[in-house]
């Protein structure tokens, strides 16, 4: 069986964060393991509050992963400050890892900031130069590339000034504009268009995480960046139209993963 590392935020609330990528490298058929940035208080409404684990204890969940049981791709999900991202890029270029997917984690779904403006430029200048690729959604986006977004060339002129300064590839997620939920890849040089109609379902909390996990899941199992993306967008796409709701309609989206393990399966 493949391996994939999630190196991320817990979520209490288990819609989101750690949680939210175990559950989704599970259902697309790899081993996943865990390296714990915080501790979270938070659940689809808000985040109430943030325990930051310790730059070295970071580095010894890393290092105890890599030594044994050595990850096919890597995904990076909330890490609010320059020194844990230090860390995190360090460790990464020491193992030589592959496959990294970074999902540069901003504000939450609920509105709630995540990552510290001190480290925005670290993350920058450190971690995402060594990713494999890049899945910010528009906000993240425009603040990366220094740039508003209103419409379609603006995604590909912010894509490319983000691919520009990071050599990375840019997935920029559409979910954040009107009408449709259309992905952007931008890598070497070229666009791609993942094109998907907008699902009404209010239980959108986790869904970049869950993404971003089911890139990394089918890059370790060997697919490529282009193929890896178009599976994970089948896989979040029959989840939300799951439309499974908590009691509340404002379930995360992960609790809804048993009611699409047909296309799971097939996934393996």
């Amino acid at each position: 069986m493949r391996t994939a590392l999630s190196i991320a935020g817990s979520d209490s609330s288990g819609g989101a964060g750690i949680q939210a990528d175990i559950k989704t490298m599970t259902m697309n058929g790899v081993y996943a393991m865990s390296a714990i940035t915080a501790l979270t208080a938070q659940n689809t409404t808000g985040v109430t509050g943030i325990l930051e684990v310790t730059p070295e204890f970071l580095e010894k969940q890393m290092d105890a992963v890599f030594t044994d049981i050595r990850p096919d791709a890597v995904k990076i999900g909330m890490v609010s400050s320059a020194e844990l991202i230090k860390v995190i890029a360090e460790r990464l270029q020491y193992y030589k890892a592959q496959n990294i997917v970074v999902d540069p984690v901003m504000v939450a779904t609920s509105g709630s900031r995540l990552l510290q403006n001190e480290a925005v430029s670290t993350l920058i200048d450190r971690l995402l130069p060594i990713a494999s690729v890049v899945t910010p959604n528009i906000p993240e986006a425009e603040v990366l590339s220094g740039m508003k977004i209103h419409n379609k060339e603006d995604m590909i002129l912010a894509a490319e000034k983000i691919c520009e300064s990071c050599k990375a590839a840019v997935l920029l997620k559409g979910g954040h504009s009107i009408g449709d939920a259309n992905d952007l890849l931008y890598a070497e040089g070229k666009t791609y268009w993942f094109k998907e109609a907008r699902i009404d379902n209010p239980n959108t909390h986790g869904t970049g995480c869950t993404l971003s996990s089911a890139i990394a899941s089918n890059l370790a199992k060997g697919y490529d960046l282009e193929t890896s993306i178009l599976r994970a967008k089948e896989y979040i796409t029959g989840a939300l139209r799951a439309m499974l709701d908590l009691g509340n309609g404002l379930g995360p989206i992960n609790h809804s993963f048993n009611l699409y393990s047909e296309f799971a399966k097939e996934a393996k």
